[in-house]
């Protein structure tokens, strides 16, 4: 038997390197706590931004073939901009982890190397097509996140710990599952050639009746399982206790930064079967994105805890995004990454603002996040309540603030697809999210200041902490001005993406 050769050249390392860069940064966090046992910290934060700085101009810088490591690795259009997206994203949380206040989990070198796993499992993820490496990224990514929330180390994060766990567990299940389905009827796991075989051989045809059904039930146990992690309806049931129970800086990462990486695999997942037009597919695809966006909207108006509402806009948010999946056109998906980009900012930001504002309140450790402690926030401090102000209009998406541009090309999407039901009720959502946007808005700026909170605002914010939230707050703005040149940008990657 002859020994197998392989062309090193072939193998296109440079698709490794992102991935890489986190994982190595990983691995000298833990051995650099070795020696550094009694030194600050804060060394950790600056050799997770490095790494990540790193990680995202080596990305940048690739420009090899999409394809490599035995064609497992596939970076194209679609993987750089959701990899620049995600990086970003962690960048700026990170910073957020440097507060006057010296937390449980901040003392711990495990902490920042498990960030850091996080991260590589992520931008697995997105770089690849084949089933069983998303899996591997899924993973990776999940079980670091369950350790992270629950590292916080009080009994509402290993609450939050616990169900995200719970939800985690279903997610690999069906993933894993629903892979195996598709990997019997195609034998193939990478999705370009399970695409190919069920064209090729007319699976979805009512003709082929045990063939179709064998690829129905693959496609259901995926779609529930990019339902979990992408907390669609009716899987986000435990989503607004999860982000409760976490840190509101972690709230806000978790509420944009895992979710792209969903959506990534989302879209490529999808495309086989979203132009088939198949009455079952279209049926539940359509049903979930609508029910997605309306019912978490509904139950948003009902809360009266900042937090929670901000983690149900999130879920509805989630529903509009995945809208732009369902549509199916270069536009569309434009629209999904415009709207995921300008959302991260602005949610970041709302988020990242509970964060600073945390204190010691009447009733627990965690921060007043009732409407009711941001009563009259503009006599006592005028500044962070423009802020907030600032996060909470560019949400409710009205102009001239950054998200209104992103909904209004969501729309533009699905009007130019024929999609004008779909197109009215994302409108339709839209003007109810406005509602609960604007109540806290007018507790800040139209109400006297209650007497029962009285915590001094932004008094534990480091200057790290204000610079993070300063980030999105440039950002904001300036996405205002410079929209266009970012569509056009995004539109460029996803059309050589070939989406």
């Amino acid at each position: 038997m002859e020994p197998i050769s392989i062309d090193f050249n072939s193998l296109n390392i440079g698709t490794l390197a992102p991935v890489a860069i986190a994982l190595i940064g990983a691995i000298s966090i833990l051995l650099t706590d070795l020696f550094n046992k009694g030194g600050h910290k804060s060394l950790y934060v600056v050799l997770v931004v490095v790494f990540l700085t790193f990680d995202l101009f080596t990305l940048l810088a690739y420009n090899g073939p999409e394809r490599g490591m035995f064609d497992l690795m596939f970076i194209d259009g679609i993987s750089i901009l959701s990899q620049i997206i995600i990086l970003g994203g962690s960048i700026i949380f990170i910073f957020l982890s440097l507060s006057k206040l010296r937390f449980q989990e901040f003392r711990y070198a495990e902490y920042f190397a498990l960030y850091l796993f996080m991260i590589a499992g992520f931008q697995f993820m997105v770089s690849t097509d084949s089933l069983i490496l998303i899996f591997v990224g899924l993973e990776t990514a999940s079980l670091s996140l369950y350790t992270i929330i629950a590292m916080h180390n009080r009994m509402t994060t290993i609450e939050a710990s616990v169900k995200y766990f719970t939800m985690g567990a279903l997610t690999a299940a069906f993933f894993a599952f629903g892979s195996m389905i598709f990997y019997a009827v195609t034998g193939s796991l990478e999705l370009s050639e399970i695409s190919r075989v069920i064209t090729e051989q007319n699976m979805l045809s009512h003709d082929n009746f045990g063939q179709y059904m064998m690829v129905l039930v693959g496609f259901v146990f995926m779609f529930a399982a990019l339902g979990f992690k992408l907390s669609l309806f009716p899987y986000h049931v435990w989503v607004p206790d999860v982000y409760q129970g976490s840190t509101s800086a972690l709230a806000g990462f978790m509420s944009v930064v895992p979710k792209m990486a969903g959506f990534v695999v989302a879209l490529r997942f999808f495309e086989i079967f979203v132009q088939t037009n198949d009455i079952i597919i279209q049926t539940m695809l359509y049903t979930t994105v609508v029910l997605t966006m309306t019912i978490p909207n509904l139950i948003a108006l009902q809360q009266t805890n900042i937090k929670r509402m901000l983690a149900y806009s999130s879920i509805s948010n989630a529903g509009m995004a995945m809208a732009a999946i369902l549509i199916g056109t270069t536009q569309s998906h434009s629209a999904l990454f415009l709207y995921w980009i300008l959302f991260t900012i602005t949610n970041f930001g709302a988020f990242g603002m509970l964060w600073l504002n945390r204190g010691k309140s009447t009733k627990d450790y965690s921060s007043p996040y009732d409407l009711d402690s941001l009563s009259g926030l503009a006599q006592i401090s005028p500044f962070t309540a423009s802020i907030i102000g600032l996060f909470l209009f560019a949400l409710t998406g009205l102009p001239p603030f950054a998200l209104f541009w992103g909904k209004m090309f969501l729309v533009s999407s699905a009007v130019n697809a024929g999609e004008i039901a779909l197109a009215i009720i994302i409108v339709l959502n839209s003007a109810i999210a406005a509602y609960y946007y604007l109540k806290p808005v007018s507790y800040i700026f139209l109400r006297d200041p209650d007497a029962r909170f009285k915590t001094k605002f932004m008094q534990n914010a480091s200057v790290p902490m204000k610079s993070a939230v300063g980030i999105c707050v440039f950002f904001a703005i300036i996405s205002v001005i410079f929209v266009e040149p970012l569509l056009n940008m995004i539109t460029a990657y996803v059309t050589a993406a070939g989406f």
